[in-house]
């Protein structure tokens, strides 16, 4: 089992930044990657970013150039900065771990409880 505990959500206004923190714990040598997600009202949970084990980073379009994605393995924290932020931007962000368990390193996806992120204009 993976434990995830998100923070750093808060209100900004348009083109400010944020910086969101996921704590890991528990079994994480079993996860192979970290990612960001977010659910905007009334919408489906959309992916923001991921960084692999090896530092592989990938981003969605409307976030790339904006949101940067990293790791801190001293920590067992993954971050997400994110910069010149906009009204779209506006949601619950979640993180997820990746692990691969069992001898067939099957995947089994672990979630935050999701931190509030509002971009006012």
């Amino acid at each position: 089992q993976v434990q995830l505990v998100e923070s750093g959500g808060g209100l900004v206004q348009v083109g400010g930044s944020l910086r969101l923190s996921c704590a890991a714990s528990g079994s994480i040598f079993s996860i192979n990657a970290m990612a960001w997600y977010r659910q905007a009202p009334g919408k489906q949970r959309e992916w923001v970013a991921t960084i692999t084990n090896s530092g592989s980073t990938n981003y969605a379009d409307s976030v790339k150039g904006r949101f940067t994605i990293s790791r801190d393995n001293a920590k067992n924290t993954v971050y997400l900065q994110m910069n010149s932020l906009k009204p779209d931007d506006t949601g619950v962000y979640y993180c997820n771990a990746d692990t691969r368990q069992g001898y067939y390193r099957t995947r089994f996806d672990y979630w935050g409880q999701g931190t509030q992120v509002t971009v006012s204009s």
